[in-house]
């Protein structure tokens, strides 16, 4: 078999190739996550960890909305992706 010459620019597409199986997994994730992780929040926020005695947020409290918002973006970005493969 030959090379093709090294200047040859890749080939492209503007499609996002995924089996379905995979893309609607993908999808599932996604709305899995959009669903759980906003009632977990719910109940970080009624924690008594989640204040402290001047009802100033604690640790607790920012280390999980930082997890939960980061988990909601991933679960967005998956979720879009899986609609974008199937499509």
């Amino acid at each position: 078999m030959r090379r093709p010459p090294r200047d040859t620019p890749p080939v492209t597409s503007d499609a996002l190739l995924l089996p379905t199986p995979w893309a609607v997994l993908l999808v599932v994730t996604g709305l899995w996550n959009l669903l759980i992780w906003p009632r977990f929040w719910q109940r970080i926020a009624a924690d008594p960890r989640s204040r402290d005695a001047s009802g100033r947020a604690t640790r607790f409290l920012t280390v999980h909305a930082v997890l939960i918002g980061v988990s909601l973006a991933l679960g967005v970005a998956v979720g879009v992706l899986g609609v974008l493969a199937l499509v």
